[in-house]
């Protein structure tokens, strides 16, 4: 097992995550526990100051700071990690700007992307269709814990539709962030509009990745973990889609499915 991890917040000092270098080294054992081999991290980073160039050279700054720290002082202590940077972009701006390459996964195409203050603001898909229109690739982070999803959850259908990639949160299907976060999740994994699983990992406690491929497993979706987890998240590293997945026939989806022929 060989995952890539794109969403973690693990240089130390530039936001909620590893708040030093010692948490740093914490979480690249944890994470490397994990299975994970290749690693892009990812602080977070207003969209708003993308429009505001000294601004952005200032907090880029202090990025830049925490990086070299960390790769200095921690990459020769994990010669078997690939480690790379990028940025989880809050969309606090319907037009942020992605060409500087340091607030993109690992310089590529693809832009780590969240709705601001975990709600979905208005003109989402128009926000997400200018990006993908503008030459980049959005992975949308956690769609699973946004509030104001209706219950029916037909929002991250449009979000893909609109040019959008998912990422879910594996801690969300292990129950993590709350049953109505789990809840969605596997909703989206049942209509197979789950493009990436990943860890959101802020350097404490658990990283949740294996424990997350064990219950997929349970479920019966041990193929969905290999891509989710391993060969769709490799492939940003390469500037490359995502492979799609297929729905997951899990026996919640089944019950659902049995009892909406009866309505």
């Amino acid at each position: 097992m060989a995952l890539t991890d794109f969403h973690n917040h693990l240089i130390p000092g530039v936001d909620d995550g590893a708040q030093d270098i010692a948490e740093s080294r914490a979480g690249l054992e944890a994470m490397f526990e994990s299975g994970v081999r290749s690693l892009v991290m990812t602080p977070h980073l207003q969209g708003s100051l993308t429009r505001r160039p000294e601004a952005l050279a200032e907090r880029l700054a202090e990025l830049d700071a925490g990086w070299t720290r960390l790769t200095d002082e921690l990459a020769c202590e994990f010669p078997e990690m690939r480690l790379g940077r990028g940025a989880e972009v809050m969309l606090d701006t319907p037009e942020p700007d992605f060409s500087d390459a340091r607030v993109r996964l690992n310089g590529g195409p693809f832009v780590l992307v969240e709705f601001p203050f975990m709600t979905v603001p208005p003109q989402a898909e128009r926000v997400l269709s200018a990006i993908r229109m503008g030459g980049w690739m959005p992975i949308l982070a956690h769609p699973e814990r946004y509030g104001g999803l209706d219950a029916d959850v037909r929002a991250p259908g449009e979000w893909r539709r609109f040019g959008a990639y998912l990422q879910v949160n594996a801690g969300s299907i292990l129950g993590r962030y709350g049953e109505s976060a789990r809840r969605i999740a596997l909703t989206l994994l049942e209509r197979g509009w789950v493009d990436y699983i990943a860890s959101d990992y802020h350097a404490r406690g658990r990283a949740h990745l294996r424990a997350c491929r064990a219950r997929l497993e349970e479920m019966g979706g041990a193929e969905h973990a290999h891509v989710l987890m391993e060969v769709n998240p490799a492939r940003i590293l390469e500037g490359e889609p995502p492979l799609p997945v297929p729905p997951l026939r899990t026996k919640r989806g089944l019950l659902a499915r049995i009892a909406g022929v009866f309505r």
